[in-house]
């Protein structure tokens, strides 16, 4: 039965990539995850599994660093968000990649390739595939590294939610909501975390617990008290606004 690891700082993540992995290829045993690349490195020299999936950016050592060091130790395969662009590198390299988030139909084509592999020596990556992750790190580096999607739970299940599709996002002590047009869903982080991770071009902070999606604003209006709150379109919702991010609507 053929063995692999998975390596990515974010456990939803890891989670959806064992889940799809478990569909596309039932044979394929999950027996380790780690949360960066110093831990996966560490797995990999304890349990030798035929497959390592690798996140490209985790703290501590990044995916293509642990890569480097992992060598031919076991099949390396990346984990990435990067677009059509950065993956000319591994088309042109001699590992493989799954795109987040993970979709069924284009993991099948990965795992054919996957199993393709087993009967081949693995690669050392060090020797040969050098050059494809230079290539691939300048690609990687010239772009924004905001957010794309969030993983989200509704229930028992997870929702990988693509940014744009998100009105608002509202915390509360312990979750933050996580408002799309059609369903609400929650996640623990906080609402300060995500206006770090999040392009502020395309979402607002307008209180300390709430950011907005600024395509989702219809308009600002006051209630009796004088606050300010901030109409989204097609919903009820009235967001209120600090008085420390007024400045953000001078101009509407």
């Amino acid at each position: 039965m053929p063995t692999a690891i998975i390596a990515d700082d974010e456990r939803l993540m890891r989670d959806q990539l064992r889940l799809r992995l478990g569909q596309a290829w039932p044979e394929l045993e999950i027996i380790g995850e780690a949360k960066n690349g110093d831990e996966a490195i560490e797995l990999v020299d304890q349990l030798k599994p035929d497959f390592t999936f690798l996140d490209i950016r985790m703290p501590g050592k990044t995916g293509m660093e642990a890569a480097q060091v992992i060598g031919n130790k076991s099949r390396i395969v990346f984990v990435t968000a990067y677009d059509s662009h950065a993956v000319e590198a591994f088309e042109r390299g001699a590992v493989d990649y799954v795109l987040k988030p993970p979709e069924h139909e284009r993991l099948l084509i990965t795992v054919e390739r996957l199993k393709t592999h087993l009967s081949k020596p693995a690669l050392d990556v060090n020797s040969s595939v050098t050059a494809m992750l230079s290539q691939l790190a300048e690609k990687i580096t010239a772009k924004p590294t905001y957010l794309q999607w969030i993983q989200a739970s509704i229930g028992q299940d997870l929702r990988m939610i693509p940014v744009e599709e998100i009105l608002f996002f509202r915390s509360d002590e312990k979750y933050t909501c996580v408002q799309t047009a059609k369903y609400e869903a929650l996640i623990r982080k906080p609402v300060r975390d995500l206006a770090e991770e999040l392009d502020p071009s395309l979402f607002w902070q307008i209180h300390r617990a709430t950011l907005v999606n600024v395509n989702a604003i219809e308009g600002v209006t006051r209630d009796i008290r004088g606050r300010h709150l901030v109409l989204i379109k097609g919903k009820t919702d009235k967001l209120e606004v600090s008085r420390s991010f007024l400045h953000l609507f001078k101009q509407m």
